[in-house]
């Protein structure tokens, strides 16, 4: 005696059997691959350049000028944070050239000054999104 299934049952248990197959699959391959060590060894020496930076803009000096500029510290450690390790070196190589009285601090308050705008405005058209206070154009 054979029973007779609902169409209803029918689909579904082949929708189960079908997902059931389909757990097994892999979603996507995985890759692995040798870093390099000056790909690594990049990556330690821009945290310590955006350790130096950081360790710049904590200066009372530099605060001033920051504040002068309507930028708080708060927002320039997220700006720094959001800097491309090559830009994080580039800042921090021109850190080390300025003189030891400080005559050039309006130069890199400036710099990073223009980092913020160029960031600000890549917000502001979506390709970015660095701010939270930042809405995109549609």
């Amino acid at each position: 005696m054979t029973q007779q299934y609902s169409p209803f049952m029918r689909w579904t248990s082949r929708m189960v059997i079908l997902s059931m197959l389909a757990m097994g699959l892999p979603l996507q391959p995985a890759f692995a691959g040798i870093v390099a060590t000056d790909q690594a060894v990049s990556h330690e020496v821009a945290g310590q350049d955006r350790a130096r930076i950081n360790a710049f803009i904590d200066r009372k000096d530099v605060l001033a000028q920051l504040q002068h500029q309507g930028v708080t510290a708060g927002e320039a450690k997220v700006r720094v944070n959001a800097l491309t390790d090559d830009e994080a070196h580039m800042i921090a190589g021109k850190l080390d050239q300025l003189p030891a009285g400080g005559g050039a601090i309006g130069d890199i308050l400036n710099f990073i000054f223009t980092v913020f705008i160029i960031l600000l405005l890549t917000d502001i058209f979506g390709l970015t999104k660095v701010f939270s206070f930042t809405h995109a154009i549609k």
